[in-house]
């Protein structure tokens, strides 16, 4: 049986404290800056619901780190990794910044799957870093999603409908993206097995 877990929304539709992921979700979908986190245990959660959030969200990447990053690691660097609640379910993806653990970019909930998250995360990082002239690596755990950025082409099953066609479209600039640009950035695989999770995992695990 899954732990129960609680989920702290300080801005979202109607704040408060969740006990199950859809209901979190429904309060923060489509919410402009929604800000909340998943705790273990519900005297955390009211701990955390009663103080900023910025005390906490910040330090989630940090949090599902390795306490102490293998020596091989390049510390300034940026991590990717997505979450998805069902697949296909509520998908999202974010980019961290592995040194300071601060969140780079944050992309969801929207509809899709897990490997279409990693991919368009892997992507995301890909343009930002090429915008901004920043020569540093990117981790990602995720075998396909590396396949299908070095393919241009993101290879998913999903049926495309009327209600994931604003995610189709989103695919579709990122494949144009991968087409029309070059880059030199260096992808590399996040050995989950030997460094354990990577610091843009998202916890819910």
């Amino acid at each position: 049986m899954a732990k129960q877990k609680y989920y702290v929304v300080w801005e979202g539709v109607t704040s408060g404290i969740y006990t199950s992921w859809n209901e979190c979700q429904l309060q923060i979908k489509g919410y402009e800056g929604a800000k909340y986190k998943s705790f273990e245990s519900k005297e955390e959660a009211e701990r955390a619901y009663a103080s900023s959030p910025y005390a906490y969200i910040g330090k989630q990447a940090k949090a599902s780190a390795p306490k102490v990053l293998p020596a091989n690691i390049i510390k300034q660097s940026l991590a990717v990794d997505a979450a998805c609640s069902g697949n296909p379910g509520a998908m999202e993806y974010r980019g961290v910044y592995i040194e300071t653990g601060e969140e780079i970019f944050h992309f969801g909930p929207m509809k899709g799957t897990n490997n279409i998250g990693e991919f368009l995360a892997l992507a995301h990082g890909l343009a930002l870093l090429k915008q901004k002239e920043l020569k540093i690596p990117i981790y990602s755990d995720s075998v396909n999603a590396i396949s299908w950025v070095k393919q241009k082409k993101c290879k998913t099953k999903l049926p495309r409908t009327p209600e994931t066609e604003e995610l189709f479209q989103i695919i579709e600039r990122a494949e144009n993206w991968l087409k029309n640009n070059k880059y030199t950035t260096q992808i590399i695989k996040w050995e989950t097995k030997d460094w354990g999770e990577i610091p843009a995992d998202f916890g819910r695990k």
